[in-house]
């Protein structure tokens, strides 16, 4: 019995020919591909310098624009290194897609620049959180509360505050950013914790928008880079001459922890009275099981304070760019306003339901935001594992930086893409280009969640604007029109800096019109 026991074991010689013959085979690929990713180079780029590698020939202000200028010689994909760590640079919308999308598992993680975002007190962000649990756990929350069918819900309130910013616009003109910044502020705010702050000095907005002015001035990518690379200048003392950035790290670590508690803990309050509006916070927590509630909290208290972060300035910068280009380009601004009249009429304002029949302003839209794009160099991504495309290795853990602002300019895809220009969106029978991917918002996995109520919000705003102001040059004392040219700060994200220019009524009844529609409840309620 014994021996029969073993030899029912026994394997036979051919199976484990077989086995070991295909054992060997998955070796010899291994080895093979190994070697291969050996003898295979990186994608062509700018020849370095010994240890700073091509940081000083990167525009520190604008480095996007460096990357563009190099991109011309060195093509879609290159290599650009600083301080030993390699960065490969995309520069075409088809790469981004072969690699970011279609490869997104290997390129949905973010270079390890966690310890710079915490010593700016913004490691809580989504934006920059690893591909990990904790990133996935915020992505579940945005998939509850943002997901495309639920957008219409947020229609009314959209509605109501493009109208009531068109009203203050109309009260003081020469407050328009002001007035822009309110608008996004108070409709992320009402969203996500529905709340409704005050026009000025809002106990909650305030410390947000102190909180981003730092953190979009400080947190660049040449800082961000700097610091990964010299990790112990983040404990350097405050007060050496040139640690100014310690200063600034320190009030932005503090106002993190304000800025995220603050407006949650209201809600929460205003749960226990029974007196809390709809929300993405309220509802969620009302939701919410008693398993592991704590960090079930935290996750939600981090994804409302990202995404407050994420939509409020680059809303604001879309509008202002929107009302540059509308002064510069009149005959765009004209074209926009007889369409909406066509549509719309003159005894009513334009509502959503309008959209469908308005493409040019939609063209208006996506040209404003492929001619400045909001973020011009994106998030960088990271690879998780090595990688092959067309003839070149993707190395593991290197930072992969998106070009929007070269993809935008791209003359293949954008004649003259330096002028703005809605029509390059429309077709010959007066329809709107399809399909159309708009790169501010991304690729892959990391493609910003709130996307379709930013885009539900900036619509709304332009098309009200459109159908009840003219926008145009500011007239000098001296009786002379003043030209605008477009300037824009520096940081991560591109805001126009101020310019000045003249808001006008269309016509006498517009007052009027917005004083009603805002008393009377709009077909979209």
């Amino acid at each position: 019995m014994e021996s029969s026991y073993y030899h029912n074991l026994t394997v036979p010689s051919t199976l484990l020919c077989l086995v070991s013959a295909f054992a060997l085979s998955l070796v010899t690929f291994a080895w093979l591909n190994a070697k291969k990713k050996d003898s295979l180079p990186l994608p062509p780029g700018p020849p370095p310098l010994p240890i700073v590698g091509n940081l000083l020939s990167l525009d520190r202000e604008k480095p996007w624009l460096t990357c563009t200028e190099w991109g011309k010689q060195y093509g879609e994909l290159m290599t650009v290194h600083i301080f030993g760590k390699v960065y490969i640079v995309i520069n075409s919308t088809r790469v981004a897609k072969a690699l970011v999308d279609g490869r997104s598992a290997m390129y949905s993680d973010r270079p390890p620049f966690g310890d710079t975002s915490k010593f700016y007190g913004m490691d809580f962000n989504t934006a920059h959180l690893r591909y990990n649990d904790r990133w996935r756990a915020h992505r579940k929350v945005y998939r509850q509360a943002l997901r495309p069918e639920m957008i219409t819900a947020y229609h009314p309130l959209q509605l109501r505050k493009a109208r009531q910013l068109v009203g203050s616009l109309l009260d003081s003109p020469d407050k328009y950013p002001g007035h822009l910044s309110i608008l996004a502020a108070s409709l992320i705010m009402e969203i996500a914790y529905g709340y409704d702050p005050a026009p000025h000095n809002d106990r909650f907005v305030a410390g947000i928008e102190r909180l981003l002015e730092l953190t979009v001035a400080n947190l660049t990518p040449a800082m961000t880079v700097i610091l990964g690379a010299f990790p112990w200048l983040q404990s350097i003392p405050p007060w050496l001459p040139g640690a100014g950035f310690k200063k600034t790290a320190l009030q932005c670590q503090e106002l993190s922890v304000e800025v995220s508690s603050a407006p949650f803990e209201y809600v929460k309050e205003r749960i226990k009275a029974g007196t809390a509006p709809k929300s993405v916070v309220s509802d969620l927590l009302v939701q919410m099981d008693e398993k592991d509630r704590l960090a079930q909290e935290l996750i939600l208290k981090e994804c409302a304070t990202s995404a407050y972060i994420a939509g409020v300035e680059s809303t604001h910068s879309v509008l202002l760019v929107f009302m540059m280009m509308m002064i510069m380009h009149p005959e765009v601004q004209s074209r926009a306003q007889a369409e909406i009249e066509a549509v719309v009429g003159t005894d009513r304002l334009p509502e959503f339901s309008d959209r469908p029949f308005l493409p040019f302003v939609d063209a208006i839209l996506r040209e404003t935001q492929r001619w400045a794009a909001m973020v011009p160099l994106c998030v960088p991504h990271a690879t998780t594992n090595d990688d092959i495309y067309e003839g070149y290795l993707i190395p593991k853990g290197a930072g992969i930086i998106l070009n929007l602002w070269g993809m935008t300019r791209d003359s293949k895809l954008y004649p003259d893409p330096s002028e703005f220009r809605p029509e390059r969106f429309i077709t010959e029978d007066g329809t709107l280009s399809e399909p159309f991917t708009n790169l501010s918002f991304g690729f892959g996995r990391r493609i910003c969640p709130g996307r379709f109520v930013a885009d539900a919000s900036i619509w709304i705003a332009m098309v009200t604007m459109l159908a009840t102001l003219t926008i145009g040059k500011a007239v000098g004392k001296a009786g002379y029109e003043i030209e605008v040219v477009p300037e824009f700060g520096t940081g991560i994200i591109l805001q126009p800096k101020p310019f000045v220019c003249r808001i006008e009524r269309r016509s006498p009844a517009t007052e009027t019109l917005i004083k009603t529609s805002l008393r009377a409840p709009s077909n979209e309620e």
